[in-house]
């Protein structure tokens, strides 16, 4: 009965999130000055023009387009794309499907990544904590994680790829192109995007780390002859991971539209990128459904968080019980 009703409770709280943030970009791109229908047929007759606005549905009110967007939206209509003419359009759907992917790939190798090296780091420096190792280290990091995501990509492009003539450093390349060229493209934007996530994740694993080394079931586990690889592994990395996990999972949903200067300084031309363009070029169809699914992303990934703590520590799962 609890988890039918904390179930009900979570998908309420994801609905009125989900409402507010699409109606409150409704009301932001509304506001907005100028008129999208005359910037998009800058020479279009004034029936062309009001055929575009129709279309567009900035013949309504704020209402009546929110809810006509989020009935199309629902059943999976994106809206169009319009750049030069009233008739037809590009179907966002279809630029979605082309640039998503990409950003996709570029968020699961950046997590991946940083987990796989701020992790063991991170527990490293917890373990040696106050010493020369720990400081020195934790300097280095905290100087890592103030450079901007760009400045590193523009740093790696010039001394890998032009420099060192190693990768190319502009361009993306499927995997059905080959696996080994694919990475290559992938390997300096996810470097640029990975340093300063590695840092954030390292430091957050080390101080929650630190205090769960303080706990009497560490102490009581040390007692029994335990070697520390086992204690620290087994017993305390669970317990300390929480904060980490939380912050992959927001890193994961904010580099879906987050990572827009690293996606144009390598040409990747991702989610991000369309996003960022659509925004310049007053998409509003193309605006509400890209902001609605990132937002859809932040939820899910928060959701998964939410059911994966349970896993994680049973402190949770006995709290959640109880």
């Amino acid at each position: 009965m609890k988890q039918g009703r904390g179930l009900a409770t979570n998908l309420f709280k994801i609905i009125v999130v989900l409402f507010l943030v699409t109606f409150g970009i409704t009301i932001i791109v509304r506001l907005l000055p100028g008129d999208p229908a005359e910037l998009l047929l800058p020479f279009g007759t004034p029936e062309e023009i009001g055929a575009l606005r129709a279309e567009l549905g900035l013949d309504k009110n704020v209402f009546g387009y929110y809810f006509s967007w989020l009935g199309n939206f629902v059943q999976g209509d994106f809206g169009k794309y319009y750049l030069t003419d009233a008739e037809g359009g590009t179907q966002v759907s279809a630029m979605i499907a082309q640039t998503l992917p990409r950003t996709l790939l570029l968020m699961l190798y950046t997590v991946g990544f940083s987990l796989a090296v701020s992790i063991p780091l991170g527990i490293l420096l917890a373990y040696r904590s106050d010493t020369r190792t720990d400081r020195n280290v934790s300097n280095f990091l905290f100087g890592l994680a103030s450079i901007p995501n760009f400045a590193i990509g523009l740093a790696l492009a010039f001394l890998v790829g032009v420099k060192l003539d190693l990768v190319n450093p502009l361009g993306y390349i499927p995997i059905a192109d080959g696996v080994g060229e694919h990475f290559k493209s992938m390997l300096l934007p996810v470097l640029s995007l990975s340093l300063g996530t590695i840092a954030t994740f390292t430091r957050l694993l080390r101080v929650d780390t630190i205090a769960t080394l303080k706990e009497d079931f560490v102490t009581m586990a040390s007692s029994k002859g335990l070697s520390n690889k086992w204690i620290l592994w087994r017993h305390v990395f669970r317990p300390s991971a929480l904060t980490l996990l939380t912050s992959a999972a927001l890193t994961m949903a904010s580099l879906i539209g987050g990572a827009v200067v690293v996606e144009a300084v390598f040409a990747l031309d991702g989610f991000g990128m369309l996003l960022a363009t659509s925004i310049a070029l007053r998409q509003y169809l193309a605006i509400q459904s890209l902001i609605a699914l990132v937002a859809i992303a932040y939820v899910l990934f928060n959701l998964i968080v939410d059911a994966l703590y349970g896993i994680i520590d049973p402190r949770v799962r006995n709290h959640r019980g109880a």
